[in-house]
């Protein structure tokens, strides 16, 4: 049997990066997949056609995560058309950096919004269904960068280390209801926006990782798919790093 048979999963910002492996892997292992996307409709559509070859139901719906009017829409659609909603994957996600001193009010409440404002409305939005059903999972994505800071992001950083302390407080609140929620901090991970990066600087920050590599969209995926199955039904309020040994 697959790991996610018979699960219905709503995996945010899944248009490409982490979010687009997430969603494969997510419909590899059985789930139904409704999936978001933002900016590009052809993208969305697609990834929808790509995921289809599994075999599973799967549908993407363009939504802004950030907007909580948005986001209560897109629970209420996801549940009329897939009959329920058993995990979120809380992926959607900016940056905006810059040294503190050169920072914008703009750069940090758009970042501010989007990667945590996004997960609370998600989340709360999302808790309705769960509750009555009395079962569900939700999967929050962070950074390393959430646990240990990086100069130049400090807005990013806080609203991943936000993510951490809100996904354990509500893990708290709702764990009577069998509705569990963990984090999972990526590190260094090989995506369209690092393969832009020179070569000699991702040799560098490579060297500092005690893997001595760069992690895959796969290294960070394999491990959501885990918090969404039942194999990981004990584990609750939890930050997991795949990062190479960066935080070890």
């Amino acid at each position: 049997m697959k790991l996610l048979e018979g699960k219905v999963a709503l995996i945010t910002g899944a248009s490409k990066g982490i979010g687009r492996k997430i969603a494969e892997l997510y419909a590899k292992n059985g789930a139904q997949v409704a999936f978001t996307y933002l900016s590009s409709v052809e993208k969305g559509q697609a990834l929808e056609q790509e995921l289809q070859q599994f075999g599973t139901k799967v549908k993407g719906y363009r939504s802004d995560a950030s907007d909580y009017t948005a986001a209560e829409q897109l629970i209420n659609d996801v549940v009329a058309d897939f009959g329920k909603i058993d995990i979120v994957v809380n992926n959607a996600g900016i940056t905006k950096d810059g040294l503190l001193m050169r920072m914008t009010e703009e750069q940090w409440d758009e970042v501010l919004r989007v990667n945590l404002k996004s997960i609370f409305n998600l989340t709360k939005a999302a808790s309705k269904p769960m509750m009555k059903q009395r079962s569900g999972v939700f999967v929050n994505m962070s950074s390393i960068v959430g646990l240990q800071g990086n100069a130049g992001q400090a807005n990013y950083a806080a609203s991943k280390a936000g993510i951490i302390g809100f996904t354990k407080s509500i893990a708290k609140e709702l764990g009577s209801r069998n509705i569990r929620a963990n984090v999972v901090c990526p590190g260094f991970i090989k995506t369209e926006m690092t393969e832009v990066l020179p070569a000699e600087q991702v040799a560098k920050w490579a060297e500092s990782i005690p893997l001595k590599r760069m992690g895959e969209t796969e290294d960070v995926a394999n491990l959501t798919v885990f918090l969404g199955s039942d194999m990981s039904a004990y584990i609750t309020g939890q930050s997991i790093a795949v990062c190479g040994g960066m935080e070890s």
